[in-house]
């Protein structure tokens, strides 16, 4: 197969997606199929999708989604509208469950083959957190019993392995939803994948150097150039396409305002304005103006904001189900989701969380009527899917614990979630239907909403793909190219001590690279790093050794899975590093100091008004590449960035913070260093 041709990434770079189809209302569709017979009628050809011989409206391209929609949704049984309003964890042959797929150490080593797995997956504990669960609940389902059986077609994609293998994967369940009685095709979902995450386990990142790899979200919203995200959006869109991932959970829209919440590396930062540009470019860079066979559907969360935490505590926890609201900031949550509303976002995520001391009623999002029906659809205008986030019905139901299973779903679906995610057996769902405790209007309002989104992302026509060219696509020179711009426009520099820096070519550096897994307790260094091949320094084994010392710290916030209800804290010292061994290496010669920010950590313990003299300069990082670092250092690349979030000066102006309050408004005297600060060297 040809590889990837570099005039088309030009086009892209050059030339802004918008979505549009080039074809003609009559011009022939591109069909892929595998089992489906074929109908030709005017000269134009068509899948006969249900093999009655029929062209029957919902196999017609040329008419409108919605018609194509309400055709197939006459056509479906309870069953099969049912499987619809799930969407579960699938796992490809040989992968054990979605806790490997999340990166936990199970003691297993997984052979992941493009087989199916056809294992079914029920739990008594919480997948995330670990807690027992009132109910079993059916965490992934045999492959083909989850399409056949249960007639499930969302599901969310967790596993990292070579594009062309999830290519070839894709395909044969795509196969095999097409033998099914309606042809219904599937759509996959994934979180993240194309960023080099710098947090302890607790965001959604699905690690992979398959794909090109970028900043942080944190990062990208650092490097304050909307036009630059959009080329990242453009970018990950063909390389997701090329493997067959047609929807993203992604991304946050959620504001940084709370600095211990263990997501924030996730979110685009603090402020409403910057994170809101950000959110249109990454709907319209994955999306297009429209949905279309060439989109990625968006599902941005968590609605309205999960940033307002109370303490910090994430609501996966119940002694986290709070947002609060002391600053009254509620309405400035919402910006950024009103931006991805007004860019076509194609669905919107409600959290965990519940409201509380606001006018709405104390229950989790996912069942909050004014949140949902009255705020998101009738005040804002949304019209697309509300996605349950995963386990609300099950293991999260905040508010609601005292209704059935049954009756949470009747709940939810009234106050306007569309899908839910976290179980794949629709089993009790299915009963709540046909008791009639669930409104059949509700499922039918549903399931339409859901089918137009698969007609419009084109996958009725062709839900396959290239298996060979996927591989040249994914992380293609090209891309990673512009990614690695985009890694060194993210750093932030802080202070340059006498504009000392950058380091001039032919000095002796000892570069240490300091990451520690969390423990409120560690010793000792971290590990030098010499590159294989960077002529810039001469790169040394000791500190003694060196005319400068490049130390790069990676603090370990908390892990999100598992946790307790114990304090949150910033301080390195509580973040994996210890303070005792850079204090005493920091002294040996002039020092400069980069820190990856996950969250906005507490640095007084090794840069206050005694130690800074030590420090030639201080840089922020999110996520990069050791060699983007030495080129910001060198000089090679002029910082340009600026900080996403503000960095608090002590641990007691975090915890006096208000949770729902932008670290720029917070009082005087709470910032160490502001919101949007960022040096360059000319």
């Amino acid at each position: 197969m040809k590889l990837i041709n570099i005039l088309t990434v030009l086009i892209i770079i050059t030339t802004p997606f918008t979505g549009c189809v080039m074809k003609g209302k009559n011009d022939q569709k591109d069909l892929g199929y595998r089992s489906a017979n074929i109908l030709e009628v005017e000269g134009l050809k068509f899948k006969d999708l249900n093999e009655n011989g029929l062209l029957d409206q919902y196999e017609d391209w040329r008419l409108p989604t919605a018609e194509r929609a309400k055709n197939l949704l006459s056509m479906m049984t309870i069953e099969e509208k049912a499987g619809m309003l799930l969407i579960a964890d699938i796992r490809m042959g040989g992968e054990a469950n979605m806790i490997s797929a999340l990166g936990i150490d199970t003691g297993e080593t997984p052979v992941i083959t493009t087989d199916f797995n056809e294992e079914d997956i029920v739990s008594v504990l919480n997948q995330f957190t670990g807690e027992e669960l009132k109910h079993p609940v059916m965490n992934a389902v045999g492959t083909t019993k989850g399409i056949k059986n249960f007639k499930l077609r969302h599901y969310i994609f967790r596993t990292n392995t070579p594009a062309d293998s999830i290519a070839k994967w894709a395909n044969k369940v795509q196969e095999l939803a097409e033998s099914d009685r309606l042809g219904i095709p599937v759509l996959f979902a994934s979180n993240p994948r194309n960023h080099i995450s710098g947090a302890t386990l607790g965001t959604t990142q699905v690690v992979s150097e398959v794909f090109s790899q970028w900043p942080t979200e944190l990062g990208l919203a650092a490097m304050d150039d909307p036009e630059m995200v959009r080329h990242f959006a453009e970018i990950a869109r063909q390389e997701w396409l090329a493997v067959g991932i047609r929807k993203g959970y992604m991304y946050m829209a959620d504001l940084a305002t709370e600095p211990r919440w263990q997501r924030i590396e996730g979110t685009f930062g603090e402020n409403t304005e910057r994170a809101a540009a950000i959110i249109r470019e990454i709907v319209l860079g994955f999306q297009g103006d429209s949905l279309n066979s060439s989109s990625i559907a968006l599902t941005i969360k968590h609605f309205p904001g999960g940033g307002a935490t109370e303490n910090g505590f994430d609501p996966h926890y119940s002694y986290g189900r709070n947002e609060v609201f002391p600053a009254g900031m509620f309405e400035n949550n919402l910006i950024p989701f009103k931006a991805a509303i007004d860019a076509g976002a194609s669905a919107i995520m409600p959290y965990y969380s519940l409201p509380k001391g606001t006018k709405y009623e104390e229950v989790a999002y996912a069942y909050n009527k004014g949140i949902l029906s009255d705020l998101l659809r009738g005040e804002l205008g949304f019209r697309g899917i509300i996605n349950s986030d995963t386990g609300p019905i099950d293991a999260m139901p905040w508010g609601v614990e005292d209704l059935s299973i049954e009756e949470r779903y009747a709940k939810a679906l009234e106050a306007g979630t569309n899908m839910f995610a976290g179980n794949a057996d629709p089993g009790i769902l299915l009963k709540a239907i046909k008791s009639g405790i669930v409104d059949m209007k509700f499922v039918d309002e549903s399931v339409f909403l859901l089918l137009t989104e698969l007609f419009d992302l084109g996958l009725f026509e062709n839900p396959y793909v290239d298996e060979a060219k996927a591989s040249s696509i994914t992380g293609s020179y090209e891309f990673q190219k512009i990614a690695d711009e985009a890694q060194r426009k993210s750093i932030v520099m802080l202070h340059n001590e006498s504009d000392t820096l950058p380091v001039a070519t032919g000095t002796k550096v000892y570069f240490e690279i300091y990451s520690k897994p969390y423990a409120k307790s560690v010793r000792g260094g971290g590990d030098v790093y010499i590159p294989d091949s960077y002529t810039h320094f001469e790169f040394v084994d000791t500190p003694e050794e060196a005319e400068v010392i490049l130390l790069w710290l990676k603090p370990a916030m908390r892990p999100l899975f598992p946790a307790d209800d114990s304090p949150l804290q910033l301080s390195l010292s509580q973040c994996a590093v210890d303070v005792n061994y850079v204090n005493s290496l920091v002294v040996k010669k002039p020092t400069i100091l980069a820190i990856n920010l996950s969250n906005p950590f507490v640095i007084n313990e090794i840069w206050n008004e005694q130690s800074k003299q030590n420090y030639l300069g201080l840089f922020a990082t999110f996520g990069n590449t050791p060699e983007a670092l030495l080129d910001v250092v060198s000089g090679k690349f002029n910082p340009t960035g600026k900080l996403p979030v503000t960095l608090p000066v002590s641990d007691e102006a975090v915890t006096n913070n208000k949770e729902d309050l932008p670290g720029y408004l917070e009082p005087e005297g709470y910032a160490l260093f502001d919101f949007g600060t960022g040096l360059s060297y000319n």
